[in-house]
């Protein structure tokens, strides 16, 4: 028994909780069962939580500055985590990852310039691209030995003087890879050879199963002057409303031209209670993440086998990361229009659609784990019992 409770369940209705309370404004039905944005049923850690409540009877909350502390912190989880070394100088901030990304995109890129992604992925990334006045460019994951993979021959071809960018997401959402050591190395070659940039994505890159390993792509040698990271406190510790992340530019011409957008948006500061948040995750929270991680690897187990055993016609691959699943519906005969409808009308659960990850989720759904074992259960039960009926009927 370890020392935090995951299985405690936590009501979030009316708590201005966005999974739970737009279900009714995006599925038709209040009282779905929310399976759909990506934040976790679970409390915070508690040492969060005291770090904030002491930084509240202090009474004041004006400006905030950012300490050396937290910089320190920052440096020292990517080390002992994930075996990344880095300077302190290649520390900056963003509002969240996908405001990051979108500085990002306004940093390097032109309007009218092509930015690749590799689909089905994050819809956000779709939006950021378009609104900026850039257009996507798909390079399609394909399937390979049962699992989703990178298409580089695909992508190699895509790259040309106006299409150089790529928006990489490591672990990948929504498909819950954990893109092995080689894999990205062969994809550093083709950014070395082709002269890429990769703005990475790594905010799921702590919720990696015990058969997995995350490598951070700017660890590798030819990757450091090439690669815009992106991380964050919100996935591993339950923290998104804060809306505080970081990003780690090791190129010192990358940074300036990254925060001369941070300058002239006036978006250089995170929120104090964000800054308390984090260093305090980042230095008293290990082990919170630690368990947090193994108990989600036993939802990833519980929902793998279910699936296979009560939803025999559907496929979901093994996750490797994330508490976001892939779950492929078409051997039922849907499609993205009739399984959102089944879901929410006839299982009375709420998923996330397929097709707001790209063409390429056309009769698949994104199931969120990341809530208590019983509460999975429920809605694996709903799922099941819904496919049963209209198996027989």
């Amino acid at each position: 028994m370890g020392k935090y409770n995951f299985d405690e369940y936590i009501e979030r209705r009316n708590t201005s909780s966005m999974k739970w309370d737009l279900v009714g404004e995006r599925f038709g039905d209040p009282d779905l069962l929310p399976y759909w944005v990506a934040d976790m049923d679970f409390r915070s850690p508690p040492e969060v939580i005291e770090a904030i409540e002491e930084k509240l009877k202090h009474g004041v909350l004006g400006y905030p500055v950012v300490k050396e502390s937290l910089i320190e912190s920052i440096v020292n989880w990517e080390k002992v985590r994930h075996g990344w070394s880095f300077d302190k100088s290649a520390v900056t901030w963003a509002p969240g990852v996908v405001g990051g990304l979108a500085f990002a995109i306004e940093a390097y890129t032109k309007p009218g310039d092509g930015i690749i992604l590799q689909t089905p992925v994050y819809p956000p990334f779709y939006e950021i691209i378009e609104t900026a006045g850039r257009h996507v460019v798909k390079n399609p994951l394909k399937r390979e030995n049962g699992r989703f993979v990178m298409d580089l021959d695909g992508l190699e071809k895509l790259i040309t003087p106006t299409c150089r960018t790529l928006i990489f997401c490591s672990p990948h959402n929504p498909v819950s890879r954990v893109w092995t050591k080689d894999e990205l190395e062969k994809l550093a070659d083709l950014a070395e050879g082709k002269d890429m940039l990769i703005l990475s994505d790594e905010i799921h890159q702590d919720i990696v199963f015990s058969d997995a390993r995350h490598t951070c792509l700017a660890t590798l040698p030819k990757m450091e002057k090439r690669t815009v990271t992106f991380l964050a406190p919100s996935k591993t510790f339950n923290l998104a409303g804060l809306a505080s992340s970081v990003a780690i530019i090791p190129d010192p011409s990358l940074m300036e031209q990254y925060k001369s957008v941070l300058v002239r948006f006036h978006l250089s500061r995170l929120n104090a209670m964000g800054l308390v948040a984090m260093e305090a995750a980042y230095t008293k929270c290990a082990n919170w993440a630690d368990e947090m991680v193994a108990y989600l690897e036993g939802n990833r187990n519980y929902a793998e086998k279910f699936v296979k055993e009560r939803m025999p016609k559907a496929k979901m691959d093994h996750p490797e990361g994330t508490y976001i699943f892939w779950i492929d519906f078409r051997g039922y005969g849907f499609d993205g229009k009739t399984l959102p409808e089944f879901l929410a009308k006839e299982a009375k659960v709420a998923l996330n659609k397929g097709l707001d990850f790209g063409s390429e989720g056309d009769g698949f759904a994104r199931l969120n784990v990341g809530t208590t074992r019983k509460q999975l259960a429920e809605g694996l039960e709903r799922i099941a019992a819904a496919l049963d009926k209209k198996e027989i009927s």
